[in-house]
């Protein structure tokens, strides 16, 4: 097995790294605390291909690997896991409507995501159902031009931001196969927002509730079968676990090179910080979880881009294993830095505040252990 990415995944991996430090990282704090990610980021992001970055290259996307798209976010979280967060979304958004729309659907919403001229939103989780998320309650009622949509959507990233909203709706009986996913648009009469939750982390991107109130939505934005929408959520977890998880690798690997930087510099009892072994020791076992979580998530890219039969049950385990990893990299790296580490000035209480949430969403980290073992139990 060999462990060496391509020569083309370095370049990918650059590029991100690349556009993140000159586009994101400057300005990073100043998002957070505005509360909001300028929307003319989004079209620089978008004319590099990152917007549809395993939308197929026929549907004008990038065409590229599950394990690439892992490199896009780590290398993008080393400047800011919120905003590389909010772009996994859009491209899980970009790549269900690739998959599932019909040509028309695509031809009409897809050329301006790709640009990012317009930004999408996943919206499933509602405030009564999160893990079990098949017992939403969202209603999608027949109408002569299509459907009304009433209901209330949680947590949703972009909520009041976005232009479009994947919104996972029941259209028939209880359970998984009554659901279907249709695409609300902003300025749909109805269609509504909460107001701006006050987070722990993830700062910069604007969450909000998503409140439809008979929306009225053309069978033409019903993506792919009725009754299928549950299944294709599914679908997209997969990959979407492996790059919050490359989110989290990112983000402890910038928050390791920056405590290397500081403990090179920072002198305690006459020597500086990296002369006393005990330190050492702390640097090293952090080195050895991180590299140990990297291999992790790159194997379980590997088996979803081949269709390995465990492969959902090693992205699960990846999702759990690498975002607690990195939490506990960026919490040692924190107290490596001492009473800096806790003053925003440093960047790593941000990390750290932004990881945490990384082991909730996605499927919380409980559920990962359920899949693991479940599959486990059947075998």
């Amino acid at each position: 097995m060999d462990f060496a990415l391509t020569e083309e995944q370095t370049a990918i991996f650059d590029m991100a790294y690349d556009v993140g430090q000159a586009e994101i990282a400057p300005y990073a704090r100043t998002w957070e605390a505005d509360g909001t990610i300028p929307r003319e980021l989004w079209p620089k992001l978008g004319a590099l291909g990152l917007a549809g970055l395993y939308v197929p290259e026929e549907h004008g996307g990038s065409g590229l690997s599950r394990l690439d798209a892992t490199l896009v976010f780590e290398a993008l979280s080393m400047a800011c896991p919120s905003v590389a967060a909010f772009l996994s979304i859009h491209n899980m958004c970009a790549k269900m409507i690739s998959s599932f729309g019909d040509d028309a659907l695509r031809d009409r919403m897809l050329p301006s995501a790709l640009t990012m001229e317009s930004v999408l939103s996943y919206c499933l989780t509602e405030p009564g159902s999160g893990s079990d998320a098949a017992a939403l309650k969202t209603r999608a009622e027949r109408s002569n031009e299509g459907y009304t949509v009433t209901g209330t959507k949680a947590f949703i990233s972009g909520g009041g931001y976005s232009d479009a909203y994947i919104v996972m709706s029941r259209t028939g009986e209880d359970g998984p196969k009554g659901v279907s996913a249709l695409i609300l648009e902003d300025g749909m009469e109805g269609l509504t927002y909460g107001g701006l939750e006050d987070k722990m982390g993830w700062r910069s991107q604007p969450t909000r509730q998503v409140q439809m109130d008979a929306v009225a939505v053309p069978a033409t934005n019903l993506l792919g079968e009725e009754g299928k929408g549950f299944t294709y959520a599914m679908m997209g977890l997969d990959g979407g676990r492996l790059n919050i998880a490359a989110c989290s690798l990112g983000a402890a690997q910038a928050a390791l090179d920056a405590t290397l930087a500081y403990m090179k510099e920072r002198k305690a009892f006459g020597k500086s910080l990296t002369e006393f072994q005990a330190l050492q020791f702390r640097l090293a076992e952090l080195e050895i979880e991180l590299q140990a979580a990297r291999v992790f998530l790159r194997q379980a890219a590997w088996k979803l881009d081949t269709g390995a039969p465990d492969a959902t049950k090693h992205c699960a385990m990846a999702k759990k294993f690498v975002t607690e990893a990195g939490s506990r990299i960026v919490d040692g790296c924190l107290q490596l830095h001492g009473g800096y580490g806790y003053l925003a000035d440093y960047g790593i209480e941000k990390l750290s505040r932004d990881l945490r949430v990384h082991q909730i969403l996605e499927g919380t980290n409980e559920i990962m252990r359920l899949i693991v073992a479940r599959d486990m139990l059947r075998a």
